[in-house]
């Protein structure tokens, strides 16, 4: 009786793994297909074909497309938090957070390019559900980079002139610049990465200096 009790439980530990695996290889079909066209022009026998799944196997994981995409979504959102938590660390152990931030990023962009690609082509994509919940993402990383430059000015004594509008700033043109990296060999994107230094220390200085023009 036991041997069969145990026997049942590594059954359903098997079938659970499969499922989960199941899962994860029609997220990543997904998003590896979205990175050269994009998730909106993806269709549902699209993707269960070349993961290899029948379609009817998709709904056993997601409702439809709209879940599936939002699935996608919360995994920028997740990279996205990764990639400040990273940014945080090393900056403490390196001193520079502005040249080790985006030494991080243009890992990111190389390690997670999918992702990344999926970020900048689906911003002006055809779902609007799609957008508004890319754009919160990208809110919310703004605020959190909003948050570590006050705390950056303040440990410095260098105030902002608004520290949310230089976190724009800042994104806008980190990710302009990361769309640059994606298909650039790695001694061209350490060159690429010199230059985000400056623009970026630009960006920070111009903001600086109008702070002390208010007052």
């Amino acid at each position: 009786m036991e041997k069969t009790n145990v026997s049942k439980k590594e059954s359903v530990r098997s079938r659970s793994a499969q499922k989960a695996q199941t899962r994860r290889t029609l997220i990543d079909t997904a998003l590896h297909l979205s990175a050269d066209q994009g998730f909106s022009g993806l269709s549902l026998r699209e993707i269960t074909r070349e993961a290899g799944v029948a379609p009817a196997t998709f709904y056993r994981h997601f409702r439809d497309m709209d879940e599936l995409g939002l699935v996608l979504i919360d995994e920028v959102g997740l990279s996205l938090r990764q990639l400040m938590r990273q940014a945080r660390q090393r900056a403490v152990e390196n001193g520079s957070l502005t040249e080790t931030s985006v030494l991080v990023f243009l890992e990111y962009v190389q390690n997670q390019s999918n992702l990344f690609r999926l970020l900048l082509g689906e911003r002006s994509g055809s779902s609007s559900a799609f957008r508004n919940a890319l754009h919160a993402e990208m809110n919310r990383f703004i605020g959190e980079l909003t948050e570590d430059l006050e705390r950056q000015a303040a440990a410095m004594k260098r105030p902002l002139i608004d520290a949310g509008l230089t976190a724009e700033a800042i994104v806008a043109v980190v990710f302009t610049v990361g769309a640059e990296a994606l298909d650039l060999p790695a001694h061209q994107r350490k060159q690429l990465g010199k230059r985000l230094v400056q623009e970026l220390r630009i960006i920070l200085r111009g903001s600086e200096a109008l702070a002390q023009d208010a007052n």
